[in-house]
């Protein structure tokens, strides 16, 4: 019933156990916490590609406005001049 990983009973708790000593009681919550937020948010980004190729139609691109930028003014035509 705990063959876990094609590990034994005896086997996962010497395991158990050589990962306590190693890293300790207090450390060993820090890393399951910051596993439990990675899985987490590749479950996210994994969801989000998923819709977003299931539904690109839902998203329209409006094409962007086409007026000169603020702080430019409009320039004059520039004056010809004869050489006599």
């Amino acid at each position: 019933m705990l063959a876990i990983l094609g590990l034994s009973g005896t086997e996962l708790i010497i395991v158990l156990v050589a990962i306590l000593v190693l890293f300790g009681a207090k450390r060993i919550p820090e890393f399951a916490k910051g596993l439990g937020k990675g899985i987490n948010e590749f479950k996210k980004a994994s969801r989000e590609v998923t819709d977003e190729i299931n539904n690109p139609a839902n998203e329209s691109v409006a094409p962007a406005p086409k007026s000169p930028p603020a702080n430019t003014t409009p320039q004059s035509a520039p004056t010809e001049t004869k050489v006599v």
